[in-house]
C-alpha cells in the first residue's frame, strides 16, 4: 500500500511539474475561470436600458417636446436623432441604427384632449423580443400625458420584423456566425499545428512557395467549407422554423466570406501561438467564451457597460451578427451596414499581417 500512494504520488509530481513547464495551459487553468466570473458578473446585463431611439416631432409644440423629455427621463430609452419623418424612422430601424422610433404627429395636442386614440406611435424593433418588450414600456408613460377619462395609450407600439415574438428569428441568424466562429479558428488552428507537428510545415517552406502563398493557400479550402456550412443552417433554418430571408442572398454571402476570412485569419494567428494540437482548441475556446458573450448573440448589446460594448466592437462576431440580423431579418443592404462591413475588413487584415508577421518569425 505504502509503494503504490508513492507511486502515485510520483506521477502527481511528474504531471504538477509539466503543468509548469506547459506556460499556455497554465495560464488557463487561471484566466478561463476570472474571465467566466468578469463576464457574467459585471459585463452580461439582462436588464437594458438607454435604448437608441429616434424621433419625428411634426408637432413642434411644448407637450410634444415633454414627450421626448419624458422619454429620456424613463431611461428605457434615449433620443440620439432626429428623423422628418415615419419612412426615415423605418430606414434608421432598417439599418440597425436606433431601436426605437416615435412619431409625434401634428395633432398632437388634440389627440391628447381627445383621449381617444393613441397621440404618437412607437416604432419598436421587434427582432430582437427582449429589446420589444423593454421599448414597450414607453406605452405606459405616466401622467400628465394621460388623463383620468383617456381609454387609449399614450402610445401606440407598431412592431417591425418578429410581430410573433419568435426566439427563432433571432438566434437562428446569429447562430450562423456562432457556428462559423468555432470552426473556421478551430480547423484553421489545429490544421497549421498539426502541419508543424509533423514536419510537414518546414518542407514546405524549404520549396519556392512563398510565405504568403503558403499561409492563403492553406486557408482558401475553408472559405468554401464555411460558405457550405452557411448554405446548410439558411437551408435548415427555413425548412425547419420558417426563417425569412428579407434581404439579399449575395450580399448575405458576400459579407459571410468577408467574416470568414476574419476568423480564419485569428485561426493563422492562434496556430502561431500554440505549439500542440491541444494548445489550438485551448486558445480556440479561449476566444469562443467572449466573441459568444459580448457579440450581442446571448445578451442584448445594450445593456452591457460601455468598457465591455468597447471590447465587443473589436469582436469580429459582433459585426456580423448585425450583418445577418441586418440582412435576414431586417431586410437591409451592405451599404447602410457599411461600418460593420468596414470593422470585418479591418480586423482581417491585421490578424492577417501578425500572423504572417509571427509565423516567419517562429519558423525562419
Amino acid at each position: 500500500m505504502r509503494q503504490s500512494l508513492r507511486r502515485l504520488m510520483a506521477i502527481a509530481r511528474k504531471e504538477v511539474k509539466q503543468l509548469r513547464r506547459d506556460r499556455l495551459t497554465f495560464g488557463m487553468i487561471i484566466g478561463m475561470p476570472l474571465l467566466q466570473i468578469l463576464l457574467f458578473g459585471y459585463a452580461i446585463d439582462t436588464d437594458v436600458r438607454q435604448l437608441a431611439a429616434a424621433a419625428a416631432d411634426h408637432a413642434n409644440t411644448s407637450a410634444s417636446r415633454e414627450l421626448l423629455r419624458a422619454v429620456d427621463a424613463s431611461q428605457v430609452a434615449t433620443v440620439k436623432r432626429h428623423a422628418t419623418g415615419p419612412h426615415e424612422l423605418k430606414a434608421m430601424l432598417d439599418a440597425g441604427d436606433i431601436d426605437v422610433g416615435i412619431f409625434i404627429p401634428a395633432d398632437f395636442e388634440r389627440r391628447l384632449q381627445d383621449g381617444n386614440r393613441p397621440a404618437a406611435q412607437l416604432l419598436v424593433n421587434g427582432s430582437d423580443p427582449t429589446i420589444e418588450g423593454i421599448a414597450r414600456q414607453l406605452t405606459r408613460l405616466p401622467a400628465p400625458f394621460s388623463t383620468g377619462t383617456a381609454t387609449a395609450p399614450l402610445l401606440e407600439a407598431r412592431t417591425y420584423y418578429n410581430p410573433e415574438h419568435r426566439s427563432q428569428i433571432q438566434i437562428v441568424p446569429g447562430l450562423i456566425g456562432v457556428i462559423l466562429h468555432l470552426t473556421m479558428v478551430l480547423f484553421t488552428s489545429i490544421a497549421i499545428v498539426r502541419e508543424r507537428e509533423r514536419g510537414n510545415l518546414e518542407l514546405l517552406i524549404t520549396t519556392p512557395v512563398r510565405t504568403v502563398e503558403l499561409m492563403l493557400g492553406k486557408i482558401l479550402p475553408y472559405i468554401v467549407i464555411g460558405l457550405v456550412q452557411v448554405s446548410i443552417i439558411l437551408a435548415v433554418g427555413a425548412w425547419l422554423f420558417a426563417i425569412p430571408l428579407r434581404g439579399s442572398l449575395l450580399e448575405l454571402y458576400l459579407a459571410a466570406a468577408l467574416f470568414i476570412v476574419a476568423t480564419l485569419a485569428l485561426g493563422l494567428l492562434l496556430s502561431t501561438l500554440a505549439r500542440t494540437q491541444f494548445q489550438a482548441m485551448q486558445l480556440t475556446v479561449f476566444t469562443f467564451l467572449p466573441s459568444i458573450l459580448l457579440s450581442g448573440f446571448m445578451f442584448p448589446f445594450q445593456g452591457m457597460p460601455p468598457f465591455a460594448q468597447w471590447l465587443g466592437e473589436i469582436i469580429p462576431l459582433t459585426h456580423f451578427v448585425r450583418l445577418t440580423r441586418g440582412i435576414i431579418v431586417r431586410g437591409a443592404g451592405l451599404e447602410s451596414m457599411g461600418s460593420d462591413i468596414a470593422a470585418l475588413a479591418a480586423f482581417g487584415a491585421v490578424m492577417l499581417v501578425f500572423a504572417l508577421a509571427r509565423f516567419r518569425k517562429r519558423l525562419d
